[in-house]
Parts: C-alpha cells; sequence; structure tokens
C-alpha cells in the first residue's frame, strides 16, 4: 500500500544524520525556553478570536498531538495548562467526557482524547486531512493511530513517570512555555506528592515499566515497518504520525532511552510530526531493565 502525498524513491534505511538533527532540534528547544509558543503564534495571530479552548499539562504527548493537529487544520485556539493530578478534578467538573486531557472545546462540543479530537476537527475542517480518502489507507492509519494511543501512549506515560519518581530535578524542564498560574519553581519544588499520585494512578510501577522496556525493540520496530508500508511517514502528517509521534518524541527527552531510538526510520516521522518537544530527564534507570533495548541495537544496525 501507497500512503497518499508519499515523495517517490525515498530511501527508508535509517538515515544517519537523525541523531544529529535530534540534538539540533532538542539544543533549539533549550535556548529558547519558550519555543513551544511557536505553536500558539503560528496558529493564534494577535486580535485573531480563538474557535477552540485546549486543556493540558505540562510534558503531555497526546496534548502535544492536539496542538500540532489545531496548528496544522490552522484553528486559533486557547490553551489552558492544567497541574497534573490536579488537572483530574477540573475537567470533571467542567463536565468533559473524560477526566484526562487532551480535553476540547470546540464548535459547543467538549471533547476529551487525541482521536475523538483528530475525528471532530477533520470533519469541522477537512483540509488538510489526517485521514486518508482511500478506504484502505484511511483502515490502516486508523489502526496505527488507535495502537498508537491504547499501546504505546499510555507505556510511555509510565516510563515518564516512573523517571520522574526516581529524579525530579528534570521537572522544570518539561514545563517550559507553560502557563500555570504559579512560578514553574514553585511548582516543582512542591511536586513530589504529584509525581507520586500520577505514578500510582498511571501504574507506573516497577515490574510493569520493566515489562514495557522488554517489549520497546518491539513496538520501534512495528512503527518503522508502518514506515516501510506507507501508513506512517505522510506530508502533511497524517493522524498516526502524530499520535504515535508525540510519544516518541517524549520517550526521545529521556537519555535512557535515546540510544535505542536515534537512527531509526521512526525518529525522522517523530520529528517531522512533532517538531518541538520540551524536557530532558538524565538517565536513572538501572542498567538491567536497559539491557533488551541494547540488546535490539547490533540487530538494528545491520539492517
Amino acid at each position: 500500500m501507497r500512503r497518499e502525498g508519499r515523495r517517490s524513491g525515498r530511501d527508508e534505511t535509517p538515515s544517519n544524520h537523525t541523531a544529529t538533527l535530534l540534538r539540533r532540534r532538542e539544543a533549539d528547544g533549550v535556548t529558547h525556553p519558550d519555543a513551544l509558543g511557536e505553536y500558539d503564534a503560528r496558529v493564534t495571530a494577535q486580535g485573531q478570536t480563538p474557535e477552540a479552548t485546549l486543556y493540558s499539562i505540562p510534558g503531555s504527548h497526546p496534548a502535544m498531538a492536539a496542538r500540532r493537529m489545531l496548528e496544522l487544520k490552522g484553528i486559533p485556539y486557547k490553551r489552558v495548562d492544567l497541574m497534573p493530578v490536579i488537572s483530574r478534578g477540573v475537567l470533571k467538573a467542567m463536565r468533559f467526557p473524560s477526566n484526562t486531557v487532551p480535553s476540547l472545546t470546540i464548535g459547543g462540543r467538549k471533547l476529551t482524547g487525541s482521536r475523538a479530537i483528530a475525528a471532530e476537527l477533520d470533519r469541522l475542517r477537512p483540509e488538510p486531512p489526517l485521514y486518508p480518502s482511500d478506504d484502505d489507507a484511511r483502515v490502516a492509519v486508523a489502526e496505527a493511530e488507535r495502537w498508537g494511543e491504547e499501546v504505546l501512549q499510555p507505556a510511555v506515560r509510565r516510563l515518564s513517570w516512573n523517571i520522574l519518581k526516581r529524579d525530579r530535578t528534570s521537572l522544570g524542564s518539561y514545563a517550559e512555555g507553560a502557563r500555570l498560574g504559579v512560578p514553574i519553581g514553585l511548582a516543582v519544588k512542591t511536586a513530589a506528592p504529584i509525581v507520586a499520585a500520577a505514578s500510582r494512578m498511571n501504574s507506573a510501577d516497577d515490574e510493569t515499566v520493566r515489562a514495557d522496556l522488554a517489549a520497546l525493540p518491539g513496538w520501534l520496530q512495528r512503527v518503522d515497518d508502518w514506515i516501510a508500508e506507507g501508513v506512517l511517514g505522510a506530508e502533511p502528517p497524517n493522524a498516526a504520525d502524530l499520535q504515535i509521534g508525540a510519544s516518541l518524541r517524549l520517550a526521545m527527552t529521556f537519555d535512557d532511552l535515546r540510544p535505542a531510538i536515534e537512527g531509526r526510520p521512526a525518529v525522522e516521522m517523530a520529528l517531522r510530526a512533532i517538531p518541538q518537544f520540551p524536557g530532558r530527564a538524565p538517565p536513572v534507570l538501572p542498567a538491567a531493565w536497559l539491557e533488551p533495548l541494547r540488546q535490539s541495537e547490533p540487530a538494528r544496525s545491520t539492517r
């Protein structure tokens, strides 16, 4: 199957420049602390009335996917940043379908979840499409999007909370550009109870996270295979690119995981789908947990 808009003759072999490209993107994010403000600036022109309100929490990968959808559609929006855990009570009080982010108000509707948001945005503003017009291609993209939300997204979320529970010093980097209503430094200093609660709520226990790490090489190969098949890697990005790309971009902020991801086709796809993602966490996970990732690297490099 060939995807719509795919550039013919493209070499699917992992390129050697992706690691350098990633470092340049991350360095740019560090140089410009409010780099994520570019998303708002591109979409919400001065004096333009927002057509939607997006509720997010700092570092949320599905919320970042929703932000990119709004940007690509050219829909002016207002972003409301909430504190993790506390956000659940706020969204419940506002009577969203669920108490998680991303949540969006648009056209008189309240939506929760990146898949629901993608479908509604495509209905309201068909161009550029987030789903292919070809029936078979649309089914394939929708299936990859579903897998991204149900499998990869929660796994990366568990990894993030387990890592941050071990070392909270990097919390502030994930809040770059956020508007929480309190100083970021104060939010970070008082974050221990929130991090502990979020870890419990997301089942980010050691046993589950170690199983996620063991499964990660297979998941990355699945993404690379979808790219080779033309399901992922569309230009402009489709709904599955944004769904999966956002999870990979968050995973790429973890020094423990980056070596297993660099150099893959998945990296280039993720960088195109989500050009900016804040945050960086130093190595904190036990070496034994990372062994499945190390074992996957030689086989990958000889492809």
